[in-house]
């Protein structure tokens, strides 16, 4: 899978609407020092929100809801889980390394 440029919530939706059905990696701040990695499918997609079903424990899955705002600012980052490489790369950290 190669990284996508984004800069646009629209831009993040289109690419996860046509990776549906696909494996990735998800790793989520969710505050307080907290970060939580899962790996699992892309289920679904909506105007405001994707459907992750994430692996548990003893096989369960459970469905995760995550933003597209939040691919955007980093709170939600999304991986290719063969390669370790992000899926999105956001413009705003791109205009950081140069």
């Amino acid at each position: 899978m190669e990284e996508l440029e984004v800069n646009h919530v629209d831009d993040i939706h289109k690419r996860l609407a046509e990776m549906v059905g696909q494996r990735v990696r998800v790793k989520a701040n969710m505050g307080r020092t907290r970060v939580v990695e899962r790996q699992g499918v892309i289920k679904n997609v909506h105007p405001a929100v994707f459907i992750v079903e994430v692996d548990e424990r003893r096989g369960r899955k459970s469905r995760q809801s995550y933003q597209y705002v939040d691919v955007l600012t980093g709170t939600v980052e999304l991986f290719d889980p063969e390669t370790g490489e992000h899926l999105f790369k956001l413009l705003g950290n791109q205009l950081e390394e140069h």
